[in-house]
């Protein structure tokens, strides 16, 4: 995987190419079946992948490498919103950045995501993938469909994108989203067992020297918090205010850490304003730069979110976590709810009386992921990418260790 270069701002191209020999020793593998012509299944594919958020980055880089082992040459496209562009500087991922977020107005929004659907038209014009996969990017999709590119779209809440005005080809959701909430094509839609953030969490290896890259004792409780996706269209002012309170109550308690990850550079200014007390006495410690999620969550002893990915991830992890997002909660959160993975935070009142302030008792090393969520869900984009209509007949199995 090579590297990426540049601030984040700048538009940075990754045209990732592996030998197109492996794919036919692959395909044997998958049990899938293979193009009919010898020589077109020596032939390269290309998939497209477009970030359109900042969970997309961690969540999208194992089954980059796993579709690389397979001879797929790779697109690679990011949106400029909130940390896509550190995160991707974090990872030393190469990607041509494409466009911006256009704010919580719900016009703009539409009009953005046709804006940037021009801007990446010349890449998709220029290049013609086979296939174009994202975790929710609308303008992928409209721009595709102009050009007739085979499109996959997958997503874990059914509330974000159920109303698009325009549908991909192919849905591929976690397991436990109904039957029929996610298209109108339910034929189209594939499923995969577990969370999207079994994908990369799996991988995860602690170290514990964030803690002190913060300022942090190994003495402290930590408490993550995450604010409300306040310029998300699903977005509950009700939020907001569990968010508040969450932070008075978390701020009487002496002994706690408080790290607070804002979604951008506005929410991160709010916040060392309303919150200025808290940030001088160093109980409340909001990072200056991108950090590696996972780890801080690891070593924090619960989590408190008013949006989706963070909460999955502590729960992925079996970190306690809480969630004050109080937009229409969604199958897979209320999945995690019923298995007691996942508190939900629904009044000012539930702040006291449901959150416990005490140490998590830390295991060696995670082992609450299910590691048949990378499988399936490389599986299923092979299957699309090489058997067309026949993807529902055919049984899904890849070799990833």
């Amino acid at each position: 995987m090579a590297n990426r270069t540049g601030n984040g701002n700048g538009h940075h191209f990754q045209n990732v190419s592996v030998q197109p020999e492996q794919v036919a020793d692959n395909l044997e593998s998958l049990r899938i079946h293979k193009p009919v012509s010898g020589e077109v299944s020596r032939q390269k594919k290309t998939i497209w992948i477009d970030f359109d958020n900042s969970p997309h980055v961690p969540f999208f880089i194992p089954i980059i490498e796993e579709l690389e082992k397979r001879g797929i040459e790779l697109i690679l496209t990011a949106r400029d919103m909130y940390q896509v562009c550190e995160l991707l500087d974090f990872v030393h991922l190469s990607c041509k950045v494409v466009g911006r977020h256009y704010g919580k107005n719900k016009l703009l929004k539409v009009l953005g995501s046709i804006l940037r659907a021009f801007q990446l038209a010349p890449t998709a014009v220029r290049l013609r993938p086979d296939l174009a996969l994202s975790h929710g990017s609308r303008a992928q999709i409209l721009v595709c469909r102009a050009l007739r590119i085979p499109t996959i779209l997958m997503h874990d809440y059914e509330h974000s994108m159920r109303k698009a005005f325009i549908e991909p080809d192919w849905t591929l959701v976690p397991d436990v989203i109904p039957d029929g909430v996610m298209s109108k094509m339910t034929d189209r839609v594939m499923k995969y067992p577990g969370l999207k953030e079994d994908v990369y969490a799996r991988r995860f290896r602690p170290d514990r020297s964030i803690l002190s890259k913060l300022g942090i004792s190994t003495n402290d409780l930590v408490v993550t918090v995450r604010p409300p996706a306040n310029e998300a269209h699903y977005h509950n002012p009700e939020s907001d205010t569990l968010f508040a309170a969450t932070l008075r109550f978390l701020g009487d308690k002496p002994h706690l850490r408080v790290v607070t990850l804002p979604r951008n550079a506005r929410q991160s200014q709010q916040l060392q304003k309303d919150w200025a007390e808290l940030v001088a006495a160093g109980r409340m410690v909001i990072p200056k730069t991108a950090v590696d999620g996972l780890n801080l969550i690891w070593f924090s002893d619960l989590v408190i979110s008013g949006g989706g990915t963070m909460n999955r991830e502590a729960a992925a992890l079996g970190v306690p976590a809480y969630s004050i997002f109080r937009g229409t909660i969604g199958a897979v959160d209320q999945h995690l709810a019923q298995q007691g993975r996942l508190v939900l935070i629904e009044t000012t009142r539930d702040i006291e009386s449901k959150i416990r302030l005490t140490r998590w008792n830390r295991p060696s090393k995670p082992d609450r992921c299910d590691p048949s969520t990378l499988r399936n869900i490389v599986s299923s984009i092979l299957e699309i990418m090489y058997a067309g209509q026949t993807v529902s007949s055919l049984h899904r199995q890849v070799a990833i260790h």
